[in-house]
């Protein structure tokens, strides 16, 4: 029986779509007497991706709690704007506190750790260590990792620069402290960090024993003045260029996993943040725009998917899919990318 990876990206407030699309998902499969939880055997996760992963592989949340994480009540917790004196938000303090976000994270998942994570099944969650100047990858295989809480971890990976405060974080035996930042500047799309560590847990297994859903949170498409960019400093290009946004592009990592993976075992759910047919109203692309309006948006982009991706997704986890790989959503048709007909 070949193995399934859920692979979840970063971006914010965006995980919005991917939640929503896991409850149709969930809705789903539960027609055929199974769960999300049933068919996946590894979860993968960098910053609001790690959130959904380590909350399926670590709590008994159900897929409704985990969206209702993504809900305007509750996004205005998580984003709770810094209001210190003389601080320009993301220029020279972050954006936001990030006391909300520890607070309610801690609140939703309990005392879970990442030892939780059921037997046989492996979870891991993408951050960057500043001090070491290195990727440091969060998993349950690693012995030392799993008396780790998942709300820490969670805050960890998803402690954006410029926008939340960098999180420390003591790994046993030694409680040595590590001082963290969101995984998505090295890997926003974890999905090879997902391959790798699962060959690693599966020896027996070559790739062709592994079956992936790589899920995306929306794809920017907002021009950038390359003229005017010769000009910039790092404020502008903090604020102008979207700097985080481009270290966060996922598409290498895309391209390298449909190409890796064998014909029909792999499905990128993802599309750009344009209009375009059955997407009449895009939601915007930045990764805090909590408003009620924004989330509602996200959330129709997670029924859209469902529209388009669903049915394949569904045969996919219960490992009864036919078809061709899929990738991104192709603007000009509102349909998924066939890998045939991909450059």
């Amino acid at each position: 029986m070949s193995k399934l990876i859920l692979s979840l990206d970063g971006g914010g407030i965006r995980g919005a779509a991917t939640t929503q699309f896991l409850c149709k998902v969930e809705q789903k499969l539960q027609t055929h007497g199974t769960t999300i939880r049933d068919c996946v055997d590894f979860y993968a996760g960098t910053s609001t991706g790690s959130i959904i992963a380590l909350a399926l592989a670590t709590t008994d949340m159900s897929i409704a709690d985990i969206n209702e994480l993504y809900s305007y009540e509750t996004a205005q917790k998580m984003f709770t704007e810094n209001k210190g004196w003389l601080e320009i938000d993301g220029i020279n303090a972050p954006k936001y506190d990030g006391k909300d976000k520890t607070q309610l994270l801690q609140q939703k998942f309990k005392q879970a750790t990442l030892g939780n994570v059921p037997t046989g099944k492996h979870v891991l969650a993408v951050a960057y260590a500043i001090e070491q100047r290195s990727p440091l990858i969060i998993k349950s295989s690693n012995a030392a990792c799993r008396t780790l809480l998942s709300s820490d971890v969670a805050d960890a990976s998803s402690a954006a620069p410029t926008y939340f405060p960098t999180k420390e974080l003591a790994f046993p035996p030694s409680q040595e402290e590590e001082w963290l930042i969101d995984g998505g500047v090295i890997a926003n799309n974890p999905a090879m960090c997902a391959i790798a560590e699962a060959r690693r847990c599966w020896q027996a297994h070559s790739i062709s024993d592994l079956r992936m859903l790589s899920i995306g949170t929306g794809f920017m498409t907002r021009k950038i003045n390359g003229a005017a960019s010769q000009k910039w400093g790092a404020a502008q290009w903090m604020t102008k260029g979207k700097i985080l946004d481009i270290l966060s592009d996922e598409r290498v990592v895309a391209y390298q996993g449909i190409t890796l993976m064998d014909k029909g075992s792999y499905i990128r759910v993802n599309a750009n943040l344009i209009k375009q047919p059955g997407l009449a109203t895009p939601p915007d692309d930045d990764m805090d725009d909590v408003s009620r309006k924004n989330i509602k948006r996200l959330k129709l982009l997670g029924d859209f998917w469902f529209e388009q991706y669903g049915n394949a997704v569904v045969n996919l986890l219960l490992n009864d899919y036919q078809g061709p790989s899929l990738d991104r959503i192709d603007p000009e048709t509102g349909k998924p990318i066939e890998q045939s007909h991909i450059p």
